[in-house]
């Protein structure tokens, strides 16, 4: 039986158009996401990227779950490192008052991570090799020794207030389920009451990239788990072994559900899939290169870019486990990642120049998951 499929949409900004056109594209998307038939619809967090119109999902969510009735809507993920516990557990408890039953909360840390991501820069670690397990691509890892410029590291520092501390990641985690059971309390026992918030009937996750804290927080705290194999697909086997393994049933699981991401483009044929995502490297090379996405090219300005070692080299962890085809060359690729990893669900992604091949790629996958006619 195949396994529930769901989307993560980062509000993509094309190049020629405008943020106004990302969201309406957005809620366009989303209302046919539920006509196909997907299960949750997550909107991810992204910074001072012109590229991404994705900066506060909070928002996004609501307007989502207002252009809908039915899909499930949340954060992949809200990045803890930028809001307090309070300011999510209020903002999360309010889209639940305006739509229960339908939001996921989802976290992630990457906002705290940037200490350890200047490290990893500083001091690369050894990059194995590429590998194939079991029909399934584990690339080489990406070098973060080369990631971005220092002057776009040091523009995340509007993100906190001056002298802010980012508190631990399982801290954080902790204080915002203590928020929404209404039990959370700072020194000298004085309570913390989160309204909205306190009661709110939200599905908790943990979304990671590595077999790190992330894995192990969400493992430990029995909640369900998101890897990122569109990320970093060279981490996803020890992420999803991670957090299995620390894996402790709670009120809210009684054994791990893993969801696993994956970048499709799906169109009528492979040669038609190839051509709409061609520029997808370029997209990436921006992201590597400087630290915040460009504007998505298009066709023409991929073909006219000359790429030289390095730039392949820096997007070939990415372009390599990118799933591009027609829809039964895509499910075959998606059933071998949701076979290795032994995904409960996965999530997809796809971007590309044209907002209605866009929505056609992601029809093409639902109907093919199930068999013709059929819904994931």
């Amino acid at each position: 039986m195949s396994v529930p499929l769901s989307i993560l949409d980062l509000a993509p900004v094309l190049a020629g158009g405008s943020v106004r056109d990302a969201l309406r594209d957005t809620l366009d998307l989303a209302r046919h996401a539920e006509e196909f038939g997907y299960h949750r619809y997550w909107l991810a967090e992204h910074h001072l990227a012109p590229g991404v119109a994705s900066s506060a999902p909070q928002v996004l969510i609501g307007a989502v779950a207002a252009a809908t009735s039915r899909i499930r809507v949340g954060s992949g993920a809200v990045q803890v490192g930028h809001w307090t516990p309070l300011a999510v557990a209020e903002q999360f408890g309010t889209l639940d008052a305006l739509y229960p039953g339908r939001i996921d909360l989802g976290l992630g840390r990457s906002g705290q991570a940037r200490a350890e991501l200047a490290a990893r820069r500083a001091a690369p670690p050894p990059r194995p090799e590429a590998r194939t397990v079991d029909g399934l691509l584990i690339p080489r890892p990406f070098d973060f020794g080369v990631l971005g410029t220092s002057a776009a590291f040091k523009t995340f520092s509007q993100l906190q207030q001056p002298g802010a501390r980012t508190p631990d990641f399982a801290e954080t985690v902790d204080a915002i389920t203590a928020l929404l059971a209404g039990t959370h309390h700072i020194e000298d026992g004085i309570p913390v009451r989160a309204f909205p918030g306190e009661g709110a009937e939200l599905d908790l996750w943990i979304l990671g990239s590595s077999g790190g804290e992330s894995a192990r927080v969400a493992g430990e705290r029995g909640l369900p788990f998101a890897a990122n194999y569109h990320v970093a697909p060279s981490n996803v086997l020890e992420a999803v072994e991670a957090y299995r393994a620390a894996f402790k049933p709670s009120d809210a699981l009684g054994e791990p559900y893993v969801v696993v991401s994956a970048d499709v483009v799906v169109a009528e044929d492979d040669a038609t899939a190839r051509r709409l995502a061609a520029p997808y490297a370029l997209w990436v090379r921006s992201i590597r290169r400087t630290g915040a996405a460009i504007p998505f090219p298009t066709e023409a300005d991929a073909a006219a870019h000359e790429w030289t070692d390095a730039d392949l080299d820096l997007v070939a962890d990415r372009t390599a486990t990118r799933f591009t085809g027609a829809p039964e060359t895509v499910v075959e690729r998606l059933r071998t990642l949701q076979r290795v990893t032994g995904a409960d669900e996965l999530l997809v992604t796809t971007i590309v120049h044209d907002h209605a091949a866009r929505v056609r790629s992601f029809e093409l996958l639902a109907r093919a998951w199930h068999g013709t006619g059929g819904t994931p």
